[in-house]
């Protein structure tokens, strides 16, 4: 069995960005050559997620409608109290994009069979940026198989 490490980077655009990553996955399992196995995928930031989901432009926005009403950014958090503590001065108010990406989780296992991501039909792997726009955005995917 070999393990295969690799980190890959985004930009995003928006303040809720939902950037499909399959592709740029699946490249990474051919070169790989990993036949049967699995893909570790895993968001390296408090403020991004990773989910499994339909890559559709109008369920795109009802996920981030949805997400907005479960942390509204107007709302009122304690994390967002920067006066209270010592923050560098780049630090943003985004208590909001840490309870979102909570809700959503960092990390997904995709099955490999047959050299391909054994996604079903409609599903993709999606990086969620819940505090953008951002440069460089990283994702770390772990290979492991045969």
């Amino acid at each position: 069995m070999q393990i295969v490490s690799h980190y890959l980077v985004f930009d995003t655009t928006e303040a809720i960005d939902i950037v499909n990553i399959t592709s740029a996955i699946q490249e990474k399992v051919k070169a790989a050559g990993v036949s049967q196995g699995h893909v570790v995928v895993f968001s390296c930031h408090t403020t991004t997620a990773l989910t499994v989901n339909e890559d559709e432009e109008r369920l795109l926005v009802d996920i981030k409608t949805y997400l907005r009403k479960l942390a509204p950014p107007q709302d009122r958090y304690l994390h967002n109290d920067l006066h209270l503590r010592e923050v560098p001065p780049d630090e943003p108010i985004n208590a909001h994009s840490h309870l979102m990406a909570m809700t959503l989780g960092n990390s997904e296992t995709v099955p490999i069979v047959d050299g391909k991501l054994a996604l079903g039909t409609y599903q993709s792997v999606m990086l969620v940026d819940l505090d953008g726009p951002r440069k460089r955005r990283k994702v770390l995917i772990q290979i492991c198989g045969i």
